[in-house]
């Protein structure tokens, strides 16, 4: 009995290692995270000289210097709200295989310990009763491979929703791949925009320390509007770009999750099943073979007895 134990138990002690948990990413740090070709952000700086001379060639007071300002105060909302969307989307997506209800995991704890209450190892002796003391009898064996028989339609089923759930686990994650394209792509958008809020953060500050000896009101006009809402913008930004990187880990730790899932599945299906029924051969052969040799130790002492007698 002691080989059938510990097979059943290696069978049955599944081995899922889960992946380590999301670093928490600071938004300080977020930028830099997805490389900007140097082609591109030549550009891009470019594009930042530009505006820049054309903000510093109006009036302080113009409205013309104003709508620049207010462009300063739009700067990257559309690629925040693109993002947000990306990591919205994801999170109202239903993840099947950690529902504590349904799913892939409570299938594998139904499946689990349907089979130690299966184990006979787990059974002790399920010979019962001796008749003259030598031939095992009883109902407890019969009770035995009774309740094992009857499983197995609930076992059957267990295997097939598993079989269910792996597909949609494998279907999961070509999904989630997809997303992470897309909110890569996001991310490379993200990362433009924070290039641009920067170098124009850089060029304004040299602008404005130029003007302060010969136009000092515009020097504190740049620093106390452009500048000011450059900072704010370059702030969001960088926190929309924390919170779309840490998704994208997190799209990463549910794929892997997945996959381990995946593997218990295969685990389930195939070695925990099998060496069930391995088990319950073993035990029942065990079983047939000391009845055998029960019959015939009888048949034994009774030829033996009958011999004496004559």
């Amino acid at each position: 009995m002691s080989t059938q134990e510990t097979t059943t138990k290696a069978a049955t002690d599944f081995d899922l290692t889960p992946p380590d948990p999301v670093p928490t990413v600071a938004p300080e740090k977020a930028a830099g995270l997805v490389p900007v070709a140097e082609e591109k952000k030549s550009k891009l700086d470019e594009k930042v000289d530009g505006f820049v001379a054309d903000l510093v060639a109006e009036d302080a007071n113009s409205p013309a210097f104003g709508e620049k300002v207010d462009q300063i105060t739009r700067m990257g909302q559309e690629q925040i709200r693109a993002a947000a969307a990306m990591s919205n989307r994801f999170l109202d997506r239903p993840v099947r295989a950690m529902d504590q209800e349904t799913g892939v995991g409570n299938d594998l704890m139904d499946l689990r310990k349907t089979v130690e209450d299966l184990d006979p190892g787990r059974k002790g002796k399920l010979r019962g009763r001796k008749l003259f003391g030598i031939i095992p009898f009883g109902n407890k064996l019969n009770r035995y491979f009774d309740s094992y028989t009857s499983a197995q339609g609930h076992i059957q089923a267990i295997l097939e929703r598993l079989a269910s759930g792996k597909k949609e686990l494998h279907e999961d994650n070509a999904a989630i791949d997809v997303e992470r394209q897309k909110l890569w792509e996001a991310m490379g958008e993200l990362e433009q925009m924070i290039h641009i809020a920067k170098t124009l953060d850089e060029r304004l500050e040299e602008k404005a320390n130029e003007l302060d000896a010969t136009d000092p009101a515009k020097a504190k006009a740049l620093r106390e509007s452009a500048l000011f809402y450059v900072r704010q913008r370059t702030q969001d930004l960088l926190t929309q770009m924390a919170v779309s990187v840490q998704g994208y880990l997190s799209l990463d730790l549910v794929k892997k999750n997945n996959v381990e899932l995946v593997k218990g599945v295969d685990r389930a299906s195939t070695t925990t099943v099998g060496a069930l029924r391995t088990a319950v051969t073993v035990a029942q052969a065990m079983t047939n073979q000391r009845l055998v040799l029960g019959q015939i130790t009888a048949l034994n002492t009774t030829t033996a007895g009958i011999i004496d007698s004559t």
